[in-house]
């Protein structure tokens, strides 16, 4: 049964809202928001909280006043990168009533005049600078919820780096309020120091530097000291390995990360570990999966199983240490019912325990030969690559 009331406010305050809503707020027991928000309430009397000591306190505060009339305020759309997900996710869907109102993805649509369904929609509050790099692209539209008033510059100087200074970027200010404001310019001739706290960006690429987000990123888009899953291998991997929405894979021997990289660039919500013992391979890792735009992928140091994580995998790729005693069982082991497990070899030891866990488990057994075109003097011969066993298993 709902027991909290989630209203969505914009900069215009009270005025926006409906008179029923209004009612809501005038009469609840208990307001609870931002400061922002509670600016925008001054003739409130009843008790208020705030985020001021952070989320988990605050949830606790309105856990203890389950019975009250409770409502809490929001910016726009609470269940668009706001608040009300907060709530859902500690107290449950039918704990709330939600009642939204114009969000700034739609406020900024509707300055641009823009399509939301052809629109990507991010954000870099609480977020790492570097998700947008998953998705520059060329004529890409991109809406972006700002940190706070630096965010632009930090936007500009982000897509300059990766070869989109031509881009576009549009300044979208206090949406909705008396100040709303906008300006522009290219990433690369970017000269504002800072916008308004609360602003919104939209950003038309222009660049011709974009990596697909299929499979197969060529090898030199990684940092690597040659502990790499060679692209042609990568992809029959990522194949082999099935990615659904939302799964979570391990990594395990992740070298520079290159398999957890490309199973989280293909979206979908999906999750990643990667589980590495070489401290010198680690800030590989981190390094590319920023710059490829997956800066969430988590990156554990140590020996696989003694690092193993408690969540519970869909998918095992084992890309380094099979021949280690334990390691291969210990990861179907951990695998959830109906996941996957890939695992790739090059040495006969490897072949060998590989095919002796097929005996035990089934599944199935390959190998993938790979050969390149190159010099040979004045003329081009194909050179072979070391051949990959590969075993891709379904455990029941």
């Amino acid at each position: 049964m709902a027991w909290i009331t989630v209203i969505g406010i914009g900069e215009e305050g009270l005025t926006g809202l409906a008179p029923a809503l209004r009612t809501m707020i005038d009469t609840c027991d208990v307001l609870i928001g931002g400061q922002r928000h509670h600016e925008k309430v001054p003739e409130f009397t009843g008790e208020r909280l705030n985020w001021d000591n952070g989320f988990d306190l605050a949830l606790d505060e309105i856990e203890k006043r389950r019975g009250q009339a409770l409502v809490v305020l929001g910016s726009g759309d609470p269940l668009s990168y706001g608040v009300g997900s907060t709530l859902a996710r500690r107290f449950g869907g039918d704990s709330l009533r939600v009642y939204p109102a114009p969000g700034a993805f739609s406020l900024a649509a509707a300055a641009m005049a823009w399509s939301i369904p052809d629109s990507q929609l991010l954000t870099i509050h609480g977020r790492p600078l570097e998700v947008l790099n998953l998705y520059l692209s060329p004529g890409a539209r991109l809406l972006v919820l700002s940190r706070d008033g630096g965010s632009p510059a930090q936007v500009a100087a982000l897509l300059t780096a990766q070869g989109f200074g031509g881009s576009r970027i549009t300044v979208l200010e206090n949406l909705g309020g008396e100040t709303q404001n906008q300006y522009d310019n290219k990433a690369e001739d970017w000269s504002f120091e800072r916008a308004s706290e609360l602003n919104t960006l939209a950003i038309e690429c222009v660049g011709d530097t974009a990596l697909s987000r299929a499979p197969g990123l060529p090898d030199d888009a990684f940092d690597h000291d040659g502990q790499l899953t060679k692209r042609q291998v990568r992809a029959a991997t990522l194949a082999a390995l099935q990615p659904l929405p939302g799964q979570l894979l391990w990594d395990i021997g992740a070298g520079c990360g290159s398999v957890a990289i490309e199973w989280l660039r293909l979206g979908g919500h999906r999750r990643a570990v990667a589980f590495e013992s070489n401290a010198d391979r680690l800030a590989r890792i981190a390094h590319n999966a920023a710059n490829l735009g997956v800066p969430g992928l988590q990156i554990v140091e140590g020996t696989f199983p003694e690092s193993a994580e408690t969540k519970v995998p869909d998918a095992v790729f084992v890309g380094g240490g099979i021949s280690q005693p334990g390691v291969l069982d210990a990861a179907w082991e951990a695998l959830a019912s109906g996941g996957r497990l890939v695992a790739n070899g090059v040495t006969v030891q490897a072949e060998q325990t590989l095919a002796q866990f097929q005996t035990d488990h089934g599944g199935d057994l390959v190998r993938i030969g790979v050969e390149r075109a190159v010099p040979i003097g004045s003329k081009t011969a194909f050179k072979p690559m070391l051949r990959v066993t590969q075993y891709a298993g379904t455990k029941p």
